[in-house]
């Protein structure tokens, strides 16, 4: 009987795969752009089930990752710092630079950025903008990169295609590792520089089975199994 919870094109991309199958990741990733059926590049998202109980500080999945062949996305920095570290922030790229006046346009409402990234001096400032930058994962932390003296290293890997993870209460990440027009190759480099993060990150503490699905989908394609025995 037919999924009528979903349109006709989705439907029709239900049938590129076996709902039942494990498919190796480029297997997987090529079901996934031949399934694609929006008239946007649409963006290619890794799903992880890990098995570890998150509601545990000790068990706890997150860290950050530069992919190989980028993300497809432009993304814009804004950079808290004074002195020469704003020089090396704005020489490095970085779409904006400040400090204060920053902060206060913040204050105001101001969003148009994707990564926060400031030097440890400047932090205090941004306290009081927790509650605005926290639910949205703008807020800089020194374990993803985004709190450091190493401006020019942190605004180079940030435009490179590094990205950030961490579980959710549920015990999944989800990522997006690229887009629907890459070549398959960068597909695969990204979904396995992804990969063997996740399993370098695996907590001490965590036991049993780690990683326990795996799947690949389009923004608005059917999800594709991908065989997590190799991560085991």
């Amino acid at each position: 009987m037919p999924n009528q919870l979903h349109g006709k094109k989705y439907r029709t991309a239900e049938k590129n795969r076996d709902v039942a199958a494990m498919y190796l990741p480029k297997a997987a990733l090529e079901i996934v752009k031949k399934s694609a059926f929006a008239k946007f590049d649409e963006t290619v998202e890794v799903a992880v089930r890990l098995g570890v109980d998150p509601k545990h500080a000790d068990q706890v999945v997150r860290g950050t990752v530069v992919l190989p062949a980028g993300t497809g996305k432009t993304v814009r920095v804004l950079v808290i710092a004074t002195g020469d570290k704003a020089k090396d922030a704005e020489a490095a790229g970085a779409d904006f630079v400040g400090a204060d006046d920053m902060v206060a346009k913040i204050k105001d409402g101001w969003l148009d950025f994707d990564v926060l990234i400031a030097t440890p001096d400047q932090m205090g400032k941004l306290g009081q903008l927790g509650r605005v930058l926290g639910p949205r994962g703008l807020m800089p932390n020194p374990k993803a990169g985004t709190v450091t003296m190493d401006v020019t290293r942190a605004i180079r890997e940030t435009k490179a295609g590094k990205i950030e993870f961490r579980v959710d209460k549920a015990g999944n990440v989800q990522v997006p590792i690229g887009k629907v027009s890459f070549p398959i190759e960068s597909l695969e480099t990204n979904f396995t520089a992804f990969m063997d993060q996740i399993v370098r990150s695996k907590p001490a503490s965590s036991k049993g089975v780690y990683v326990r699905n795996v799947s690949v989908s389009s923004t608005m394609g059917p999800g594709v199994k991908v065989d997590p025995n190799q991560y085991r």
